[in-house]
């Protein structure tokens, strides 16, 4: 059986109006075109749907069943090509990223609260990770993509930079450094240093600067988050080296941040998997993060 949308569509509107006319003219067709698709989808179906006289349309008591099936029927097509045509214009949907702790806590609620605005029907959900989960995340599919930092290198991924962050110093005010306007990296020599561990997208760079200035590294704690690392030198076992990202600084502390010089900087990038497209929702976000500053210095 090789009965068409069009000829379903032409037949219900015949039976709603009960004339072959004024459904031609609703439809845009003309009244020929009308009876020969009705014509066909009859034959197709191998019954009589209409009954046709000079003065009206009457429905066989076939062609009543069928218009009750079948209005039914396209009504559930029409929405689900309503709501497709809502996803292919970002308008709805879910999108799932994950972010570096430091980036999902200065950069990302922004872009949530952003997103509410501009996508309502965009369901955006955060997950905060260190750098290899979410690299794995978006491997596996987990999430559709994922804010790291770079460079990351990887032949099954994509990625795009977004911004660049550079270091500061982290002590308490009452540190002989902290009244420095800025701070070289050869004067960490000999300093105890709190820092994020290997976890961290950071930390390579920190550790290439300080060998690049041949500090001697006094490495007392090594953590996982930047809120223990703040906690750990308000208490005064060290100064730590942090990306500008990681601030601010806790609200009442005695803490005080002030730039490295000379300045090294990390990389912000978007990753995707190279293989598998965004969704429209999806590159909708992706797109929408790209509104953030390109430098950290926009940000303080």
């Amino acid at each position: 059986m090789n009965v068409t949308l069009r000829q379903l569509r032409v037949f219900i509107e015949v039976a709603r109006l009960q004339s072959f006319s004024r459904a031609g003219s609703e439809i845009g067709l003309t009244q020929s075109a009308v009876s020969r698709c009705v014509r066909e989808l009859e034959a197709e179906i191998g019954l009589k749907l209409i009954d046709r006289t000079t003065r009206e349309v009457q429905l066989t008591d076939v062609g009543g069943n069928l218009v009750a099936s079948v209005s039914r029927l396209l009504t559930d097509l029409d929405d689900a090509l309503r709501e497709i045509r809502e996803i292919g214009e970002q308008r709805r949907g879910r999108v799932m990223v994950a972010a570096s702790p430091t980036i999902a806590c200065r950069l990302m609620p922004t872009i949530v609260a952003a997103c509410g605005t501009q996508f309502p029907y965009i369901t955006l959900g955060l997950r905060d990770d260190v750098q290899s989960d979410v690299v794995r995340k978006v491997k596996s599919g987990e999430v559709d993509f994922g804010v790291v930092i770079g460079p990351l290198t990887a032949d099954d991924l994509f990625t795009e930079p977004l911004m660049t962050d550079s270091f500061c110093l982290v002590s308490r005010d009452d540190h002989p450094l902290a009244s420095h306007a800025e701070i070289a990296w050869h004067d960490l020599d000999g300093e105890r240093l709190v820092m994020l561990d290997h976890a961290s997208g950071s930390r390579p760079i920190i550790d290439a600067a300080l060998e690049a200035h041949s500090v001697s590294a006094n490495i007392v704690q090594e953590l996982g988050h930047p809120s223990t690392v703040f906690g750990l030198v308000q208490a005064g076992v060290g100064v730590s080296v942090l990306p500008w990202l990681a601030l601010p600084l806790p609200a009442g502390s005695s803490l005080e941040a002030r730039p490295l010089v000379p300045r090294a900087e990390r990389t912000v990038e978007l990753v995707r998997r190279r293989d598998r497209s965004l969704s429209p929702a999806a590159d909708a976000v992706w797109h929408l993060i790209h509104q953030v500053p390109r430098r950290t210095e926009d940000l303080r």
